[in-house]
């Protein structure tokens, strides 16, 4: 069996769906990939469903009633992986933000580097974002700004999406905890992993803005993030997290 998975929360990804599928199967590891979909109502689903044709034993789909948010999408992903015992579990958006050439930097980060953790981070070596504004831009500089002044984490980009775990540590973290669902999902997972004194690296990569469909932004996700990182604080303080 294959030990790498990559794990892509979908919800009206119709436009980019097909290409991401290609581009993470065409790589010269033969990574296999989880699509996890809300139900998007431009039947994104379907198109996997057609292409599991072609990719009968490397793709999946786990199709969900409807839209749950990225953090419970990820959960359940991370769940289907460990059930069939995946080695290095990999996140990453379906828009091409993240480029899939960059998956096996994350791999040899885990397998031959020695991280449990490896984070695709934008911002290790500068500020590598192509296309976004500088708004945009300067709040997610500062919100890894924020986390790390909070939390004691000596991590330069909190709310990456782009990672690989190794299993270990997903086993190590209790899933079933994960309460949040947007940026403060991937800022929980890094400090659980933080806490619990695994590994990790940040390897630099370059994120490009999405050309093709519709962010899932909103101010939901910003307001839980920023609260997120106090509460994560505080739960580690009194020993409850």
């Amino acid at each position: 069996m294959n030990d790498c998975i990559v794990i892509i929360p979908t919800y009206n990804e119709i436009e980019n769906i097909e290409s991401i599928v290609r581009a993470v199967l065409s790589q010269h590891k033969p990574f296999h990939l989880l699509i996890i979909d809300d139900n998007s109502p431009d039947f994104t689903a379907n198109k996997v469903i057609a292409l599991q044709e072609e990719f009968p034993d490397r793709l999946f789909l786990e199709k969900r009633a409807k839209k749950s948010g990225l953090g419970t999408a990820y959960v359940h992903g991370f769940k289907w992986a460990l059930e069939r015992k995946y080695d290095y579990i990999f996140e990453m958006d379906a828009d091409f933000s993240h480029n899939p050439n960059d998956l096996e930097k994350l791999f040899d980060a885990c397998h031959f580097g020695g991280a449990d953790l490896a984070i695709g981070s934008r911002y290790v070596t500068g500020v590598n974002v192509v296309n976004w504004p500088l708004s945009r831009v300067l709040m997610s500089y500062f919100a890894s700004v924020y986390v790390k002044f909070i939390t004691g984490m000596k991590i330069h980009d909190a709310t990456a999406g782009f990672v690989c775990y190794k299993r270990e540590v997903l086993e190590k973290i209790n899933l079933n905890k994960i309460k949040f669902v947007g940026y403060a999902f991937q800022i929980e997972m890094k400090y659980r992993t933080y806490c619990a004194k695994f590994q990790i690296t940040e390897v630099p990569i370059i994120f490009t803005d999405r050309t093709k469909g519709v962010s899932k932004m909103s101010n939901a996700i910003i307001k839980e993030a920023i609260l997120g990182v106090i509460s994560l604080r505080l739960k580690k303080l009194v020993n409850t997290l």
